[in-house]
């Protein structure tokens, strides 16, 4: 996948351009129809609302490459999650956290 004044690759990953924005945040709001206003507004740290549209306009010019680092990034995620599980504890707390766990009550990981 190409890079453009938007979007860098950096260490293997892609990211709104002079930002610890990772590509990955802004594809989940724009694919769930969060404006570009919105975004800007959620993470100033992009620089410009026309940041905001270059990313996005990168996003619709290049879906087939976006979707595959998309899978690529969930696979590496699996591989650590297998590789480094979180403690049943933490689990607990977290799902506690969230409300999807009641006390004591100890889910497996997916």
């Amino acid at each position: 996948m190409p890079a453009d004044e938007y979007v860098e690759v950096r260490n293997g990953a892609y990211y709104v351009a002079g930002t610890r924005i990772g590509l990955d945040v802004v594809v989940s709001d724009f694919r769930v129809g969060r404006p570009a206003e919105s975004i800007f507004e959620a993470y100033p740290s992009i620089g410009s609302l026309e940041k905001v549209y270059g990313v996005m306009t990168f996003i619709l010019k290049h879906p087939d490459a976006v979707d595959a680092y998309l899978k690529e990034q969930e696979r590496r995620y699996e591989e650590v999650k297998a590789r480094y599980p979180l403690p049943a504890d933490m689990v607990e707390r977290y799902g506690r956290e969230k409300g999807c766990v009641r006390p004591g009550e100890i889910r497996p990981q997916s």
